[in-house]
Order: structure tokens, then sequence, then C-alpha cells
């Protein structure tokens, strides 16, 4: 991540066009939204904000698409907690990340923080495009 949060006005716009993106109105919406600062939001989280007001603006299906286009180019991270969990990252700088199964909050965690060491031979014909650590915690009782 080298961009400073937040992004926005025509920053924003001149953002998704450096990675390829068309600065639809909806897209803009989208990523306002997401650029604010560096956090994780669920589609629905991104929705409801994006949608705040008497009036939607973006379809459940516009955000999705969205999502994922900006997944595609880079813009963001897809961080899958488990089937039914996904969040957006906005921060797509290197790092790994901290669960909390009981309050749904995701942390960051520096790349440099957590060392692996012995990492499994790859299957013929791979290379690794990255390794990403979820580190699953609870309250105590």
């Amino acid at each position: 991540m080298s961009d400073s949060f937040p992004i926005n006005g025509p920053a924003l716009a001149r953002h998704l066009e450096k990675y390829g993106v068309i600065p639809t109105p909806q897209r803009l919406e989208i990523a306002e939204v997401l650029f604010r600062r560096p956090q994780h939001l669920s589609a629905d989280q991104i929705m409801a904000a994006v949608n705040r007001g008497d009036t939607p603006k973006v379809s459940k299906a516009t955000v999705y698409n969205t999502l994922n286009l900006f997944v595609g180019k880079g813009l963001i991270r897809q961080v899958i907690i488990d089937s039914g969990k996904v969040f957006y990252d906005s921060n797509t700088a290197a790092h790994h990340h901290i669960y909390n199964e009981d309050t749904g909050v995701l942390h960051d965690v520096k790349a440099g923080d957590i060392a692996i060491e012995n990492m499994p031979a790859l299957p013929a014909g791979t290379e690794r495009s990255g390794v990403d650590v979820i580190i699953r915690v609870r309250n105590k009782r």
C-alpha cells in the first residue's frame, strides 16, 4: 500500500484509473467507503455505507461486481475467514491478520511480526504468489 489515506475527491478517480479501473459513479461511491482509512469491511457493510440515506445508490450486484473487480486489479485484498465470512481489506501491503471469533473484528499484523519457516515444496510448475496467515482468537471466558 503506497497510497496514504484517506483517498478522496479527484485523487480517488486517479487512484482507480492508475489500476486500470474506469471510475464510474457507482465505483467511486464504493471506493470512497473503502479508501477512507485502512479497514476491513464486508460487502454488506460496504453496501450499507454506500446506500445510507433515503435513496439507494448502488445495487447488491454492483457492489459484489465492483469488489471482485477491485480485488482482481489489486486495489484491495479479499480476506476469507470461512465460506460465510469475507472481508475486503483496503491495505494491500504484505501483512497477516488476527480474527476475533467472538467480536468478528479483524486486525492487521505486520508481515515481519510472523516468521514462517520450513515452507513445503511447491507442486511442479508453480510458484508462490503469497502467504496469508489468519490467527483466530476468542475472548477469555
